[in-house]
């Protein structure tokens, strides 16, 4: 690997990382893949699965769900993530502490004190034990007959405690979402890191699935320290390198940088990508895919909703808006700049993709 690249190594390396230029066999590789997708929009997050799946449709995301294999919580960020069962109490044990520490005012803001904590925790586990599983809406019901206040937030605090510090998960599907479980039932067979190996290993992982990225990039994704990264970087030094671009550092595993050769991992031209996806939200800097200028076309003055993406060469081209109707599914393109020929069929082949993991048929209006 060089010690300086271009951009073009940049997008082909992260392609290649988010397994864009080769789908894998299914979800559950490409959530053990990038380690974490962003899951706050569960329909997205589910696209976000499907579109680097070779042939998988929302069903097989959905399965993966109910066999456990894939998890919804809140490893970090205070955002909902679809993450491997099993990884996910090491990285919780990595982020609860600073994720809980940042919470104390707004829970004494809520008059959540340890004992609502504790209470809650002791009815959620009577209730879920042997197998048991609730709707938000039942735990909620359940807490109030219990005399434990959820509105005005508290509920949805409460929920979120418990599952940061590894008590509860998002698990079977229930209705358009999930219902909550006991993650030590859900997911029993939990890996067992601790200290620098789970900071070693965090990284690593990220890396994995969304290198070529700084350590900048890393520390905003997680909601770590800088001092941790770097503790993590040593632990696996050997298993990475590094390239240079415009005097910026940008790390990868070296598993990445031997497998991915411009001839072998020439990437399709265009993706049809979900809001929320990975490619652009897992880094702290995104401009080196989405030109600035362009950014509020993505999240409309900064509110924090990103529409779903266009990705021509590596880069963000535009958004794009669907209108679902019976048997099909009619996607709007909505470019920054007019799509080139062979960008327009690109397009019309994600559309149809999309189409498939939906079950319907897929047009572009």
């Amino acid at each position: 690997m060089p010690t300086h690249a271009g951009y073009a190594d940049l997008y082909r390396f992260r392609q290649a990382a988010h397994a864009l230029a080769s789908p894998l066999e299914s979800p559950t590789a490409v959530t053990d893949r990038l380690l974490a997708v962003q899951a706050q929009d569960f329909a997205a997050a589910c696209w976000a699965l499907g579109v680097r799946t070779a042939d998988s449709s929302q069903a097989d995301v959905i399965a993966a769900l109910e066999r456990g294999e894939i998890v919804r919580s809140w490893p970090m960020r205070g955002t909902l993530h679809f993450v491997p069962a099993r990884e996910l109490g090491w990285m919780l044990r990595v982020t609860t502490p600073r994720m809980i520490t940042g919470l104390a005012r707004r829970h004494r803001q809520l008059e959540l004190e340890d004992d609502d904590f504790v209470r809650a925790r002791d009815v959620v586990v009577a209730a879920l034990t042997g197998g048991g599983s609730l709707g938000r809406t039942e735990l909620m019901e359940l807490w109030e007959r219990k005399g434990i206040r959820t509105t005005g937030q508290r509920g949805y605090h409460l929920i979120y405690y418990l599952a940061q510090t590894g008590v509860i998960c998002w698990g079977p599907p229930h209705r358009s979402q999930q219902s909550l479980v006991l993650l030590d039932e859900w997911a029993p067979d939990q890996r067992r890191l601790d200290g620098d190996e789970a900071l070693g290993e965090f990284l690593l992982r990220y890396l994995a699935g969304h290198g070529p990225a700084t350590l900048k990039d890393y520390v905003w994704w997680t909601k770590g320290t800088l001092a941790g990264a770097k503790a993590g970087l040593a632990i696996i030094r050997d298993r990475v390198t590094s390239f240079d671009l415009d005097g910026i550092t940008y790390w990868m595993t070296a598993e990445l940088a031997d497998s991915t050769t411009p001839r072998a991992a020439r990437p399709r031209s265009l993706h049809v990508l979900p809001g929320f996806d990975e490619y652009l939200l897992g880094y702290q800097d995104r401009s080196p895919v989405l030109a600035p200028e362009f950014a509020d076309r993505v999240v409309p003055g900064g509110n924090g909703i990103f529409k779903p993406l266009i990705v021509s060469k590596g880069r963000i081209a535009g958004t794009w808006r669907r209108a679902a109707n019976g048997t099909r599914v009619a996607i709007e393109a909505q470019p920054f700049m007019p799509l080139s020929t062979a960008e327009q069929s690109g397009f019309a082949a994600g559309v149809a993709a999309y189409g498939r993991f939906l079950g319907l048929r897929g047009e572009v209006a």
